[in-house]
């Protein structure tokens, strides 16, 4: 009768067998890595990945990995190179090729008619004495003692090592390049995270009313302008127009409770004095941490002093921040 291991047991193995590889994978990189992005970093051409099988699935993720850090990439698969994708490169291009065994017979039809050209060709290969690694100009090793499952034959292992080898290249690429969160926001403009990286405060206060009073006007008046404007708070500005204080609802409710005379009051006496503030050019994210900071749901727009208009917890929300 058959023993049947523990799935965890099963599954601790796999990460283990997967983990250790990517770690022998980082003593296995020498100059060639740093040759490797010099000479895609100063191609005036594009990164083409190609591979079949398994590895076309890696490829496939390394390219959109590399497009979205800012080093241009398309994918071709082997297979369909020698149908006529061949014409998708040019000479000015470099070529990676994803092989475990760098002896697929795919490989060997495709290699020699990418030699005839002028495009660097770099092997990402287990076996440093295959057919591809003998014949690339520059080898990223990626090396694996066996895959993870028990009969050494789901690509698991490999394709892990792969993987993780092509964001190692994408990520020095990246910082090679300068490139910042500015950069990867234009390449996001999408989704939430695209919006954390580019949406300022300036693109949502003014769907806002602005709510404001003046340093005398009565708790009566102040009450109407916050609940008129719907945003739970109003700006008081002094003679000159410039920010001198903030009422809320919290504001209103508390100085009910503390004096008798509540109505004889103007808004210098409920308005907090020092508001917390934040610039049109804030970012978005950034006036959402300080509402979770300050346990606060909305905040004044002020720039040099004058009150340009309100942002509100909501506004966030509804931008999909939270």
């Amino acid at each position: 009768m058959k023993v049947v291991k523990n799935p965890k047991t099963i599954a601790r193995s796999v990460l283990i067998a997967e983990a250790d590889a990517v770690r022998r994978a980082v003593d296995l990189l020498d100059d060639d890595f740093n040759e490797i992005v010099d000479t895609i970093l100063y191609s005036t051409g594009r990164l083409v990945v190609t591979g079949v099988g398994k590895s076309a699935l890696i490829g496939q993720k390394i390219v959109a990995t590399l497009n979205s850090t800012g080093t241009p990439a398309l994918f071709m698969h082997a297979a369909d190179a020698i149908h006529g994708d061949l014409g998708m490169i040019q000479d000015n291009d470099v070529v990676l090729l994803i092989s475990k065994s760098g002896n697929t017979a795919e490989i060997k039809v495709l290699l020699p008619l990418l030699k005839r050209t002028s495009v660097k060709l770099i092997a990402l290969v287990s076996d440093r004495e295959s057919y591809l690694a003998r014949h690339a100009d520059y080898v990223l090793h990626a090396y694996v003692e066996r895959e993870a499952d028990p009969m050494n034959l789901a690509p698991t292992t490999s394709t892990t090592v792969a993987l993780a080898l092509g964001d190692a290249l994408a990520v020095s690429l990246l910082d090679s390049r300068g490139f910042t969160r500015h950069d990867f926001a234009r390449y996001h403009p999408g989704g939430s995270l695209g919006k954390k990286l580019y949406l300022k405060v300036a693109d949502i206060f003014p769907h806002n009313q602005c709510p404001q009073v003046a340093l005398e006007t009565s708790v009566r008046e102040v009450i109407f302008e916050i609940s008129a404007k719907r945003l739970g708070a109003t700006a008081v500005v002094d003679e000159g127009g410039l920010l001198a204080g903030i009422v809320t609802d919290g504001d209103i409710r508390r100085m009910a409770y503390e004096h008798d005379s509540f109505w004889l009051l103007c808004a210098r006496d409920v308005m907090t004095c020092s508001p917390v503030c934040v610039s049109p050019e804030d970012y978005a994210v950034a006036a959402l941490q300080l509402m979770q900071e300050r346990n606060i749901t909305q905040l004044l727009v002020v720039e040099d002093r004058r009150v340009k208009g309100f942002v509100h917890l909501h506004d966030l929300l509804r931008e999909g921040l939270v």
